[in-house]
Order: C-alpha cells, then structure tokens, then sequence
C-alpha cells in the first residue's frame, strides 16, 4: 500500500458511516451472542483457534452477521475474500475460486469466502461452489436474515454449521449507544455530545434489537442537533423521536401503563368491541410490545371469555399464536387483528372459567373424595376382585351415547359445576343436554314399568 492508498483508506474510514466505524474488530469487542460466541463456546474456539469449518449465520438485520465475518477476517491467517450475492455472479466466483486454488496449492495457505445474503444466490450459482466446499478448497461463511433450511441448497446446509443471531437485547443496544456517543476514537466522542437516559432508553428499545437501526439515529442526532449553552450537543427524548422518526407512546412494558393497556385489550374483546380490541392492539404494537404476550392474552380470552359459545374462537387465537411466531413483525398485525377482532365479535360465555373455578374451590374444601368404584380403573388382574369396574354402564350401549350414573363422588351427587349459557353454541349445548337427560328419565321410567309387569 502507498501513501496514497493509506490516505485513502484512513478518508474512507472516517467517513464511514457510525455503525461501519463502530464495528468491532476483535472478538472481545463484539456485543451480544453469548449464546454462540461465549468463551465456553464452540465457534469462540474455532475463531480463536483459527480452525473454522464452513458456517452460515442467519438472524434478522443489524444483529451482528457481517460483524463477526469481519471479526473472523481480522484474526484469520486464512485468505478473507467477500463477495455480495445481490451482485455477484458466476465470474466472481470462478475469480474466487481460481486464486483460492493457487493459494492453497502455492502457499498451503486456505481461503475464507463470506458471502452476504447468500440466500440471493440461485441454485445453480449454490450447486457451484458445493464441489469446492467439499473439498476444502474454500471455507465458506454465508449470511443471511431467511431461514437457511428453506432457502439455501441441502447439500451445503449439510457442510455447514448453522448459527442462528438473536436479535441484541436492550442492554446490549445500550452498550454500543454509549459506545457510539463517548468513544473518541471511533465514536462521536469528539462531538462533545450527551445523551439522556430516557432517550438511551426509547432508541434501545424502539429498535428492536437492530443495532444498525439505533447507531443510525445517534449519529443523525448528534450531525443535526445544535449545540446548547453549555457547549455541548444535548440528544433528548424529543430528538431522538425525531431522529427515529417514530412518535413516543407512554408504555412501560412494566409498569402500569403496560398493564392499563393490555387491561383495556382484554376487556374490549370481552365486551364484544372489535374496534376498541384492535386501536388497543395498534397502541401495543406501535409501542413494541411482544407479540407472542399479546397472542397468549388473545388465547386466554378465547376460553375465558367465549369459551363453548363458539368454540372456534381458540382454534383461531391458537393459530395466530402459530402464525405470529413463525411470520414475525410486521405482518404477524394482521394476524393478531384478525384473531382479536373475531374473539371480540364471537358470542360470549364464562361457563367455563366459572366451572373451573367453582371445580377447584370444592377439590380444596373436600379434598380427594373417593371416586365411585364402577368407574375405576379394571384393566388388570384381580380388579374385579376389589370391586373396581363392577356396574359400569357403557354410555354407547344407551340412546343418545347417555346413560345416568354415578359420575361425581357419592358426596357430591347433584352438583353442578358447568352450566352452559344460552349464548352461541353453548344453547344447543344446554339444549342437547336437556333432550338426553330427558330421554334418559324417560327409558329408565318405562324399563322400571315394564319389570313391575
């Protein structure tokens, strides 16, 4: 490199933008992903050691990919080549390949391909460099935020580990903030900028594990924010909403304004107000809220509050809580629209919560009642001999599948825990068993006639 090329490279750098310059260059530097880059850890090791296999990092934006491809670059003796798969093609990698076979035969000297958003890359392009995978002659470090397993070919899934990023927790956010606002090296420390907490709060929160999304909002605080009188450059709560461009909603995922939300949610879809259900969902997804919380609180609902009156309403909660899961934000919106607003429209009943409820009480007063012996277990040797089974009346042998007996222990004969409503299913319900318990009456008072004659 001469002088020029260094003055270059050292201008590059410093115009770079702030998550660029930021990005650690060792692996002690790196922030977050314990979970695969602890120092008890298998790929901690293979990096430290410099004995890496092939890998595919996969995980959403701004969660560290290219990062620890560069950290692997900085302490490899490797070759470190890296290509894009939104531009590269099939010469680009006939290049790679070509120079990685010269260094290996050459200078016994392996080379590393990252390649970013291999998941671009088609299967011809894919089945390419399999044979060059598999013979060692390139280790490959793919990247991608689509799952590997549906996106990228078999063959190389099956040469490679797969390491899966989670998005950065909110310390983890807060950590590279302050990183970014004092470091004078290569932060914005020399800015002379102060950054307040509920500030650093809303920017690591708002964005949503993405490091790069919260870098960005710092260094566009700190480039347009005048300074006050104290010389310094203040980022506030109010600039940082500017700089993220998203509006503060007083929630605190806990404290009382979280539980004031979700209270609201619940109650709305309880009283049957599908647009009061779905403005209280939009306030706990605009403020981040967990969607997996707000599809368990939908699936409560569907049971607590509609139960048997329409019986379809936890088969639609159970599946948006599938669906969410799998899809993420933003479409899991619609998901969770459509869940609340049908449990908020079904017909409502608490038939079942109040038998539970009444169920465990009595279980508490009376605990374990003996259970009548003709409905205990006889499917083994010497039960007929304690009188288990004895009398049993199977129900299918009746009209209707229903036959009176003794189902409750002797102590509790007549009581009634579940009591359908006349709402939705729950009439026919009530309905169907009032017909059987009727008929029922009614065949043993013509079988008792019929033995007195």
């Amino acid at each position: 490199m001469d002088l020029f090329d260094y003055m270059r490279e050292s201008n590059k750098e410093k115009e770079s933008p702030l998550a660029a310059r930021l990005r650690p260059r060792t692996l002690d530097e790196v922030v977050g992903q314990q979970h695969i880059i602890g120092k008890d850890k298998l790929l901690y090791r293979a990096i430290k050691a410099d004995k890496l296999s092939s890998i595919i990092f996969y995980g959403p934006p701004g969660t560290g990919k290219t990062t620890l491809a560069k950290v692997i670059a900085n302490t490899t003796s490797a070759e470190f080549t890296q290509i894009n798969a939104t531009v590269a093609g099939k010469k680009d990698m006939e290049e790679v390949v070509k120079k990685a076979k010269d260094n290996q035969g050459m200078f016994g000297k392996k080379t590393i391909l990252f390649i970013d958003e291999i998941h671009r890359f088609n299967k011809g392009q894919q089945d390419y460099l399999l044979p060059f995978v598999e013979d060692g002659t390139i280790i490959l470090i793919g990247a991608t935020t689509e799952n590997p397993y549906f996106e990228v070919n078999g063959a190389l899934i099956s040469r490679s580990i797969i390491f899966e990023l989670k998005p950065l927790s909110q310390d983890d956010i807060k950590e590279l903030i302050r990183r970014a606002v004092y470091d004078r090296e290569r932060g914005m420390g020399a800015y002379d900028a102060v950054m307040e907490e509920d500030a650093m709060e809303f920017l690591s929160d708002i964005a949503g594990g993405d490091a790069r999304h919260a870098l960005n909002a710092v260094e566009l605080g700190i480039m347009t924010t005048n300074r006050s009188a104290d010389g310094k450059i203040h980022i506030t709560l109010d600039v940082a909403q500017e700089c993220i461009q998203k509006r503060v909603i007083k929630y605190d995922k806990t404290g009382d304004n979280h539980y004031d939300t979700i209270s609201a949610f619940i109650k709305s879809m309880r009283g049957s107000d599908p647009d009061a259900a779905v403005y209280y969902l939009a306030r706990m997804l605009y403020a981040g809220e967990d969607i997996k919380f707000i599809a368990r609180r939908i699936m409560i609902c569907a049971s607590e509050d509609v139960g048997n009156a329409d019986p379809a309403a936890l088969q639609v909660a159970v599946s948006a809580s599938l669906a969410v899961e799998r899809i993420g934000m933003p479409e899991a919106q619609i998901i969770l629209a459509h869940a609340a607003a049908y449990v908020a429209c079904a017909p409502k009943s608490n038939a079942a919560v109040n038998a539970i409820s009444e169920a465990m009480q009595t279980v508490e007063e009376t605990g374990n009642l003996p259970i009548p012996p003709h409905l205990q277990d006889a499917h083994y040797k010497g039960a007929a001999k304690l009188g288990h089974g004895l009398d049993y009346k199977y129900a299918h042998n009746y009209p209707n599948n229903y036959v009176e007996q003794q189902y409750l222990p002797y102590e509790l004969s007549g009581k009634e825990f579940y009591r359908p409503s006349g709402n939705g299913y729950e009439k026919k319900i009530k309905e169907h068993m009032k017909r059987i318990k009727e008929e029922a009456k009614k065949d043993g008072g013509d079988e008792a006639d019929a033995q007195k004659k």
